[in-house]
């Protein structure tokens, strides 16, 4: 019997694999030492130093564009999240009809469509809205990027209900059931994992976005994507290594936190 192919059979697989980690890991490496640089140039590695650390804390913009980004990022992940996952239910507990494809293609066409295609959209709707109703603060932007989001938190709580054995389900509602309780007893907690890897996928997202934050903001509302772009088209310092290293640190930390939880609920 001939065993089935598989792609770590092929000869120089590993190396290939290894490589490709290393050219993509290698610049994130080399940011996070030179964040610890003590010299004020970005190319050359003086000492060892916390200075920049404690550059970016001092610094009230930073600050203050990370604390709006901490705000707005977990806002818009968990409304993208509840969207994503009523759409998601919508597109997977139901008989096959004419048209369920385009509405699953509709649903994930920002993902297909440039980013900055769907931020000057954005910007057209907001402009209107704010000049009928004067609102200017970060509601739009919160919305902007739920709107956003909403595709990277479907696709995987799609793909984990499509997995779901309906077995459960069925057995509740022969037992008459509301579905509701069906829902908040057995779907629920078999649809959390991928549910959390759609709130991380989200959250990461928003949190690093900047074409329709650019875009989408009004004065006054940098985040901290935009902060560095800002500061990166006028002086170059380790201090933006140091943001970055900070940055990284908050998406690994998020990742970690919801691989255990997933692992917990497994």
């Amino acid at each position: 019997m001939a065993r089935p192919h598989s792609v770590r059979h092929q000869r120089g697989f590993t190396f290939v694999a290894l490589l490709c980690f290393f050219l993509l890991y290698l610049p994130m490496a080399t940011m996070v030492v030179f964040a610890f640089n003590a010299g004020n140039t970005l190319g050359d590695l003086d000492g060892f130093s916390l200075r920049w650390f404690r550059a970016a804390w001092q610094n009230d913009q930073i600050v203050e564009a990370l604390l709006r980004s901490l705000t707005v990022a977990p806002v818009a992940a968990c409304l993208a999240t509840v969207a994503a996952t009523m759409a998601a239910l919508a597109t997977t507990r139901t008989t096959p009809y004419r048209g369920l494809a385009a509405k699953v293609a509709f649903l994930n066409q920002p993902l297909v469509v440039p980013e900055i295609v769907t931020a000057v959209a954005l910007l057209v709707v907001f402009a209107r809205i704010k000049v009928w109703t004067g609102y200017t603060g970060l509601g739009y932007l919160i919305a902007a990027h739920t709107a956003f989001c909403i595709p990277f938190a479907y696709l995987p709580i799609r793909a984990r209900l499509e997995t779901m054995d309906l077995s459960l389900e069925r057995a509740a509602a022969d037992l008459y059931a509301r579905p509701w309780a069906v829902f908040r007893w057995i779907t629920l907690p078999l649809l959390w994992p991928g549910i959390l890897a759609g709130f991380m996928l989200a959250f990461v997202v928003s949190l690093d976005d900047v074409v329709i934050t650019e875009f989408i903001k009004s004065a006054g509302q940098e985040t901290l994507p935009t902060y560095m772009l800002g500061q990166l088209r006028r002086n170059v310092t380790p201090e933006m290594n140091a943001i970055s290293t900070v940055f990284l640190a908050i998406s690994v930390a998020v990742v970690s936190l919801f691989f255990l939880l997933n692992r917990k609920k497994t």
